[in-house]
């Protein structure tokens, strides 16, 4: 019996360019705060709210929500609403395109999307003394998700989700083969880019050690800088009830 013929096979002797590189990358993000149910009770009582009630959850996402509405009216951000079926980067490419032509990095388009998430929600119980008393578990929950779109000059273009309900998690994409050929060209290194790799490029060398410079530090430094702008469910002010905000 013959065996399968592999990609391996086909390329051989063929391939003219050999390099290892990221491609699409993907980054969960999570609050280490609120994974557990005492933590999310702890959460709402240093956030101000004395009876740790998912209604204050309510409250804070709806903080959170005025808030990046606020922040894309500030700063002209479009404000896109993704439908079911929309495929969302072919929506937003024009808008990437738009900050790379005019060579101004940042957030480019805020793109908004009704999504099913692991969310807390709680069951609420009687006691004797009248108090409410809840018990928070994890469920499937469709919530609000905001995608910042961002054209970075460094890292290419890319975006981080945030949703809008407890607890909150977060999610980044990058093109590591687009950061690299932006490393590539802050280092004078002519290469030739592919939609998704590269064809050729005069040190390949060279060209492999950038891939390989493509490190958490440098994932980090995008991821923090970044989310420093950004407005954050976790960090929105809200004003609860009793405690004299208006």
């Amino acid at each position: 019996m013959k065996r399968p013929v592999t990609l391996t096979d086909i390329l051989d002797g063929h391939a003219v360019l050999d390099i290892s590189c990221l491609d699409r990358i993907y980054l969960n993000g999570y609050g280490p705060g609120l994974q557990s149910s005492g933590q999310v009770v702890g959460f709402l009582h240093h956030r101000g709210f004395p009876i740790p009630s998912p209604a204050a959850l309510g409250k804070i996402g709806n903080a959170f929500r005025q808030a990046i509405e606020r922040y894309a009216e500030a700063n002209g951000i479009p404000w896109i609403r993704f439908g079911k079926g929309d495929r969302k980067i072919d929506l937003i490419r024009p808008c990437l395109e738009a900050a790379e032509r005019a060579g101004q990095p940042g957030v480019v388009a805020i793109g908004v999307a009704q999504e099913f998430q692991q969310a807390w929600d709680a069951t609420r119980k009687g006691t004797s003394n009248g108090i409410p008393w809840f018990s928070y578990y994890r469920a499937q929950r469709r919530v609000t998700c905001y995608y910042a779109y961002i054209f970075d000059d460094r890292m290419g273009p890319g975006f981080i989700k945030v949703c809008a309900y407890a607890p909150y998690p977060v999610k980044v994409w990058l093109n590591g083969h687009e950061a690299v050929r932006r490393m590539a060209a802050a280092a004078g290194l002519q290469v030739t880019p592919l939609a998704s790799g590269f064809a050729a490029c005069d040190d390949p060398a060279r060209l492999q050690d950038l891939c390989d410079q493509l490190q958490p530090g440098r994932l980090r430094v995008f991821f923090e800088r970044r989310m420093s702008r950004l407005p954050l469910p976790s960090a929105t002010p809200t004003a609860p009830r009793g405690t004299g905000g208006s």
